[in-house]
C-alpha cells in the first residue's frame, strides 16, 4: 500500500496546479484514437465472426509487445438459442511478481444487432462498436504503452474481457460471459487486487461519467479513489461527483467474487448507443485524454 499511496502522491502534486491545461499524464490520447480505428477497421467484433478473431489476434499481439505475461482463457458458450459462440479473455500482465495489484478491465467483443435503431429496418445491423468496446479496449492499450516506458510500483493486471455484450441485457441472458469466466477461474484462488476497475464508454463526445449505484454500495473506496483523483485534476465537469444509474456490466461477476471492482461508465451516449451510429466520429480524442490521464495516474502517478 506504501507504494501505491507514493503513486497517488504525484498524480496529487502534478494535478495541484490550478492553471495548467492539456494532458495531466503521459498517457496518449491520440494513440488511443488510433487503436479505436484499427479495432473498427477490423469491422464488428461479434463473436464468431472473421473481425472478431483477428481483432482478438490483434489485442494478443499488442499485449504481447508491451506487457510482461500474456495468457489467454479459451472457452466455449452456448446461447439460449443453441448457437455455441467461441470466447476468449486475454490477461496482460505487468510486474506479475508484485503481490500488491490492480485491476483494469474492458469488453472487446461488440454487440450483434442494433436494437435501439430509430429506424426498424437498421434494428439488425451489428453495432461498430467504437465507443461501447473499442474506447475501453484503446485505453487499455494506451495504457500499456505507458506501463511500458514507465515500469509501475505495483503490479498492473490489464483484463480484455469477451462476450459482454452479446445477448439479453434486461433478462440477464448470454451477457457478460468473458467476467463470468474470469470471476469463476481466477489467476489464483487468492487473487485479490487492492482495487478494479472496469471501464466502458469512455470516449463519448459528451462525457458525463455518474458514480455507478452498484459500484457506490459495494465498493465506495474505489470509487472515491477514482473521483477524488477526477476532482484534482480538474475533470469534475466530466467525472460528476454524483450516484447516477445502477448499471448491469462486467464489475458485477468480479464484485460476487470478492473482487473490489467498480463500473466507469457513461451510459447516457444517446442517440447512438446500440445503433448503427456507434462510429469513430462519435468518439472524443479530449474524452479520451481525460478518462486516461485519470487511469493512468491511479496506476503510475503524473508523467506530466
Amino acid at each position: 500500500m506504501r507504494a501505491l499511496a507514493i503513486a497517488m502522491a504525484l498524480a496529487t502534486t502534478a494535478a495541484c496546479d490550478g492553471e495548467r491545461s492539456g494532458p495531466r499524464t503521459s498517457f496518449s490520447a491520440e494513440a488511443a484514437m488510433g487503436y479505436i480505428k484499427t479495432q473498427l477497421d477490423f469491422g464488428p467484433r461479434i463473436p464468431g465472426s472473421i473481425g472478431h478473431r483477428r481483432a482478438g489476434d490483434w489485442i494478443v499481439a499488442q499485449a504481447r509487445a508491451r506487457a510482461d505475461t500474456v495468457t489467454e482463457q479459451r472457452w466455449t458458450h452456448v446461447t439460449e438459442q443453441g448457437d455455441t459462440l467461441p470466447l476468449r479473455n486475454i490477461f496482460a500482465r505487468f510486474r506479475p511478481e508484485a503481490s500488491e495489484r490492480i485491476l483494469y478491465v474492458a469488453h472487446w467483443d461488440t454487440r450483434p444487432t442494433s436494437e435501439s435503431a430509430s429506424d426498424p429496418l437498421r434494428r439488425k445491423l451489428p453495432v461498430p462498436g467504437a465507443n461501447d468496446g473499442a474506447s475501453g479496449v484503446a485505453l487499455l492499450l494506451a495504457l500499456a504503452d505507458v506501463l511500458k516506458a514507465t515500469p509501475p510500483t505495483v503490479g498492473v493486471d490489464l483484463l480484455f474481457v469477451d462476450g459482454e455484450d452479446y445477448g439479453d441485457f434486461p433478462r440477464g441472458k448470454d451477457v457478460l460471459l468473458g467476467s463470468k469466466y474470469f470471476a469463476a477461474n481466477l489467476p489464483a484462488p487468492s487473487y485479490r487486487p487492492l482495487f478494479g476497475i472496469v471501464w466502458d464508454m469512455i470516449g463519448d463526445a459528451s462525457l458525463q461519467i455518474y458514480q455507478e449505484g452498484h459500484s457506490v454500495q459495494r465498493a465506495p473506496e474505489v470509487v472515491s479513489r477514482v473521483w477524488d483523483v477526477a476532482s484534482r485534476f480538474g475533470y469534475s465537469e466530466w467525472f460528476i461527483p454524483r450516484v447516477g444509474q445502477f448499471i448491469t456490466d462486467d464489475h458485477i461477476p468480479l464484485l460476487d467474487a470478492g473482487l473490489r471492482v467498480i463500473d466507469v461508465i457513461d451510459i447516457d451516449y444517446q442517440p447512438y448507443h446500440h445503433t448503427p451510429e456507434d462510429t469513430y466520429e462519435r468518439v472524443s480524442k479530449e474524452s479520451m485524454q481525460r478518462v486516461g490521464d485519470v487511469a493512468t495516474a491511479l496506476v503510475v502517478g503524473s508523467g506530466g
